[in-house]
């Protein structure tokens, strides 16, 4: 490892990194906890400092020095007449569920900050205040300690001698990684012209701090095409991490083969790589829990994990491979080293949850140690969709029942209420769907209620891990959403849904009277379950995100730059408004690498696939496909709007041209099938593959040369029509305007010009896009294809 000159180097550490690095040991627990928000720390913070004197300081920017290290951080408060420097956790339940481990960091972090201050004003002596407060009651639990000055800065000498050689180390690594990035050269020679167009676009983006859209077409090389700008960038924008955020796995294959490309080319391979993988992929004991008393992988983890992070960082290529060697070799849990390097690499893969969702490791580690963070993602017209499922939830009245019998009887009353509540609002709702123009109070408050009584056990039972915890985690996560919720959202019951949350509400149909004896709260019913369900449907509660901008946006904002990019973007407006992108976010549409020729896109001016007319046209489709297949022949792919669609056009297929192959995706296929429908594009094959718009194989299928010749597409990709569908119009129409397609032709012509993208994709192939539908010759319709299309 690279080792600065002796006196030419300064590594800044936060007093939180410094404590961590240096004072955790012992077992890794993560058994659950009730731990407090964001939100409820600020507000136990605030009740804290309320009770102070006026003259109390909070949040104290200190820092000092010593040798090379430069340690800062912002203390909670100092109050100056009694001497007393305090750090406040705002915690659920006693003190007494702090792991031992943990509540010495907190202690370490204290006497950081003190000497500190009492470097800075000459203070002989300090008494030191650990201030626990309880999330929901305000009550404090102060632990006290008076430490004279010499002891606290002997204390912060030690501890900065423990990092200084690791301090030294990252010292190395950055400078020898910048200036290797500096004269980082192309792997492939030169760049492709559109590719790079994409580049220079997303090198400025960066350059100045600013967010890039940018829409490229396959067969540019987008993932070298942003990766490597980011690199070049790196050096001369400061920044501290690249993360490349993928929305469907496949994507994190082709980053990683164009990170090794890259690194390779690194003059010394001084790039750290670090591939984030779902703790169930990378969990060595699924059935024990994540303590030292149950997991010999979890026992002493902190104690181990200084020599695996240093063969970790020496190896530098951290894919999962790597890191579940290196893990078990130092006998230790292979998805909570990875948690661990993400504080040492310079490039992070991995999905876009770390990056987006509320709990996402990468973002909120990237504002606590004030990394300068710049991320690209892949795929990116999917981001509006995976972002809505992030900030929304759902509970089903199904789900409260099964809990009943498995809770203390002491908070059954309290589940019996929210049962009534679900149960009294879809009984009382005329159609099987309703929506909420707010939160019903009633329903908001018996919720708070179970969450409270809740709390409250699992506080008093740390150890419980089953079903009970399960559901703790949908009604807190149902809170979550519930306490933001916005004109960003919505809020809307079911009945019959709760299996099927995707699917279209059912008809309407007249209210339902339900049976409110069984909710009682008396003792007599106190094996009760529940209510007799209506017509014997479940009922489902839903807070539907639908501008995931609401949450985004003070994401966005807290990067260095974003640059989001797929083939499908357009328009720039949609991914504006609907992400929260900031104002001054640029946007580049990069002109295909094909000749226009290569690709021959006919529409069937004289078929419609809407509903009422997809019977009658049946024939004329099937036509179509026999007669295109009888003049070209080779391998299809065959989009349509559903199974049932599917099913009924290939068999009128099969009955009118039965010489013509054709194989068809079904409604459960599992790995081998979908690899099976893939292995029959064989190359110079003949045949029609018929598939789901919108399904696997409408994106991310990479089927060059004549393995595919070319598509038809049976649709406009809109969705169904429903009720649902209806309420997410209007609120979108409301927000942005009704001439925008906000809510339907955008995402559907995305899903249009993705399944196209199949056909073509090298600069070599040719190929055919057939538009099944006369639709597609509106100027609208037409106005969200790709230019460069000659229809």
């Amino acid at each position: 490892m690279t080792s600065p000159e002796p006196s030419s180097w300064t590594y800044t550490v936060s007093v939180r990194s410094l404590c961590e690095f240096t004072a955790k040991r012992g077992d890794l627990d993560r058994r659950f906890t009730p731990s407090a928000t964001a939100l409820e720390g600020q507000a136990g913070q605030m009740a804290v400092i309320a009770r102070r004197s006026p003259g109390y300081e909070t949040e104290l920017p200190l820092q000092g020095q010593h040798g090379h290290l430069r340690v800062r951080g912002r203390a909670d408060g100092f109050e100056a007449d009694v001497n007393r420097l305090e750090e406040i956790k705002t915690i659920r339940g006693p003190v007494e569920i702090i792991p031992e481990n943990r509540r010495a960091l907190h202690w370490a972090q204290l006497e950081t900050y003190g000497a500190l201050i009492a470097a800075d004003r000459g203070l002989a002596e300090l008494e030191l205040a650990l201030v626990y407060v309880d999330a929901d009651t305000q009550h404090e639990t102060v632990l006290r300690e008076t430490v004279a000055a010499p002891a606290l800065q002997a204390a912060f000498e030690a501890r900065c001698r423990a990092f200084e050689a690791w301090a030294a180390q990252e010292a190395g690594h950055r400078a020898a990684r910048d200036e290797a990035l500096a004269q980082l050269p192309f792997p492939l020679g030169e760049l492709r012209p559109g590719q790079r167009l994409l580049a220079e676009a997303v090198y400025r983006a960066t350059a100045h701090g600013r967010c890039l859209l940018a829409q490229a077409p396959t067969g540019i090389g987008k993932t070298l095409g942003t990766l490597y700008p980011l690199l070049r960038a790196m050096p001369s924008r400061q920044l501290d991490k690249i993360g490349y955020m993928t929305c469907k796995g496949t994507g994190r294959i082709m980053a990683l083969d164009a990170l090794q490309a890259l690194r390779e080319a690194t003059p010394g391979r001084h790039l750290r790589a670090l591939t984030l993988v779902a703790k169930e992929q990378a969990c060595e004991h699924p059935t024990l829990a994540c303590h030292g008393d149950a997991c010999p992988l979890a026992r002493g983890f902190y104690d181990r994990l200084p020599a695996a992070r240093e063969e970790a960082v020496r190896t530098a290529w951290l894919d999962p491979s790597a890191q579940r060697r290196i893990a078990l070799q130092h006998g230790i849990c292979p998805y909570y080293l990875g948690q661990e390097l993400l504080r040492w690499a310079d490039v992070v893969v991995g999905d876009v949850h770390h990056a987006f969702d509320p709990h996402g490791q990468l973002f909120n580690l990237a504002q606590s140690q004030d990394w300068r963070l710049a991320l690209l993602v892949d795929e990116a017209h999917n981001l509006v969709d995976r972002a809505r499922a992030m900030y929304s939830a759902t509970l089903s009245l199904q789900s409260v029942r099964d809990t009943l019998p498995q809770a203390p009887k002491p908070m059954r009353p309290t589940l019996r209420r929210l049962a009534r509540e679900l149960a009294t609002l879809a009984g009382a709702q005329p159609a099987a769907y309703q929506a909420f123009a707010e939160v019903p109070e009633a329903l908001a408050d018996a919720l708070q209620l179970v969450n409270a009584a809740l709390g409250e056990h699992m506080q008093n039972h740390p150890l419980e891990n089953g079903p009970l915890m399960q559901f703790y985690f949908e009604t807190l996560s149902l809170q979550r959403v519930l306490d933001k919720f916005g004109e960003h959202s919505l809020c809307d019951l079911e009945r019959g849904a709760a299996t099927a949350r995707a699917a279209a509400p059912a008809e309407p149909r007249a209210a339902v009277p339900v049976n409110l004896s069984l909710l009682d709260d008396d003792p007599d019913h106190a094996e009760d379950t529940g209510p007799a369900l209506p017509d014997g449907a479940d009922v489902l509660l839903s807070i539907r995100n639908i501008v995931p901008g609401a949450f985004l946006r003070q994401r966005f904002e807290g990067l260095h730059s974003a640059t989001l990019f797929s083939a499908t973007l357009g328009p720039a407006d949609y991914q504006r408004d609907l992400l929260g992108l900031p104002e001054d976010t640029a946007w580049i549409d990069v002109p295909a690498p094909f000749p226009p020729e290569h690709l021959s896109v006919r529409v069937a001016d004289r078929l419609s696939t809407r509903y009422e007319h997809r019977e009658a046209s049946l024939d004329a489709l099937v036509a179509v496909l026999a007669r295109q297949f009888e003049e070209h022949p080779g391998n299809y792919l065959a989009f349509f709007s559903s199974f049932d669609y599917l099913d009924k056009a290939a068999a009128r297929l099969a009955r009118r041209h039965p010489s013509v192959p054709q194989w068809s995706q079904s409604r459960a296929m599992g790995e081998a099938a979908r690899r099976a429908f893939l292995d029959r594009f064989v190359p110079d094959g003949r045949g029609i593959g018929f598939a789901v718009l919108g399904g696997a194989f409408a994106e991310g299928v990479d089927l060059p040369g004549t393995r595919l010749i070319g598509a038809f597409i049976a649709t406009l990709g809109l969705p169904p029509v429903s009720p649902l569908q209806e309420q997410i119009r209007e609120r979108l129409d409301g927000l942005f305007g009704a001439d925008h397609g906000y809510a339907d032709l955008v995402p559907g012509m995305q899903k249009v010009v993705q399944a196209a993208g199949r056909v073509l994709r090298s600069v070599d192939d040719r190929g055919w896009v057939w538009l099944l539908d006369r639709r597609y010759r509106r100027p609208e319709v037409r106005a969200l294809l790709p230019a460069w299309w000659q229809l």
